[in-house]
């Protein structure tokens, strides 16, 4: 399938389903009839007709953009604001990781929440793929984690991971953004580099807790979704640690997300690990630092779960790092 129809693709489905899903169903045969109907035929790709177009999001281009030190190859997909056609001035960008789920629903909360700049700041949006061919869950365990939880002599690593999966590359996929994909965002579109916004989920909070703790100077601004930092025995905590001994400041602006669900407990909501904890807890070891470049907003969201909790991560983390002119208006 083409990069674009990739795009249109996840555009759609969050279109027709929301984040919930959607179901298609048809009236019951009345009990009057004397036969079943024939069930209807089948569409396959070859019987849809030649001249429907796909859908495609627009003001979006896919850039492929290969790791450079590696060969592993990537997309890079960049949306633009239609106010981006009307002025020459220079727009914060705002990173996801996830692209196939964080653009599409990033860009729509722009357009619809952001109404034109007023609530949230006009921004330029860019989706981080996972490894072209490869399934998400194998390609975020490589790219988004620090550590490798098998290599730790005499350990026997829980159900959470997968001895099929590589592990440990989150320091080559830092590089590689900020060696391949910085430059070619700076060099093609109309951007501020000094603003730009890091938002991850889950893995991907833990990737982006990482780069915070290691260049902090890679972003201006941290939106840390339900960070999985129970990850290979909370090694992020010991990597805090050092950062403390060798360093006295963490320049940056993080906002810490997350639902009240992701703790232990009795529902199928609740986590088999206290995620809450581990961000609070990870909160407030950052503030004990008393780092002067470091500014923290969290929030635990009510009868949110870890399935449930994104999208408004996304709202309240974007009105936070970019406000817009204002005054905010709700209708």
């Amino acid at each position: 399938m083409p990069a674009i129809a990739r795009v249109a693709a996840a555009g759609v489905l969050l279109a027709l389903g929301g984040f919930a899903g959607w179901w298609i169903g048809r009236p019951a045969p009345s009990a009057s009839a004397r036969a079943p109907a024939p069930a209807p035929a089948v569409a396959t790709p070859a019987s849809l007709p030649s001249e429907a177009p796909p859908l495609s999001l627009p003001n979006t281009r896919v850039h492929p953009v290969p790791n450079s030190a590696t060969g592993r190859r990537y997309e890079v997909w960049v949306d633009l604001p239609p106010s981006y056609f009307e002025n020459d001035k220079l727009y914060p960008v705002v990173f996801t990781t996830d692209a196939d789920y964080g653009v599409p629903v990033i860009r729509s909360l722009r357009r619809r929440i952001g109404a034109k700049g007023r609530n949230i700041e006009d921004f330029v949006l860019v989706g981080l793929s996972y490894g072209i061919g490869e399934q998400s869950m194998p390609s975020k365990r490589r790219d988004y984690t620090p550590s490798d939880p098998f290599a730790r002599p005499g350990t026997r690593p829980s159900n959470a991971y997968s001895r099929d999966d590589v592990y440990g590359e989150a320091a080559a996929y830092r590089d590689y953004i900020e060696r391949d994909v910085f430059p070619l965002v700076a060099k093609h579109y109309r951007v501020d580099m000094q603003r730009k916004v890091y938002i991850g989920h889950s893995l991907g909070g833990l990737f982006g807790s990482y780069v915070l703790l290691t260049k902090p100077a890679m972003f201006s601004h941290y939106i840390l979704g339900s960070p999985s930092l129970w990850f290979d025995r909370r090694m992020l905590f010991d990597l805090e640690a050092a950062h403390a001994r060798q360093r006295r400041d963490l320049p940056a602006q993080v906002f810490l997300s997350i639902g009240a669900y992701e703790t232990t407990g009795p529902s199928p909501r609740h986590m088999t690990t206290d995620m809450v904890g581990d961000m609070t807890r990870f909160e407030r070891v950052l503030r004990s630092r008393g780092y002067p470049g470091l500014r923290i907003a969290s929030e635990i969201l009510p009868d949110e779960d870890h399935l449930t909790v994104l999208p408004r991560t996304l709202t309240h983390g974007l009105l936070w790092a970019l406000p817009g002119t204002g005054p905010y208006s709700g209708r």
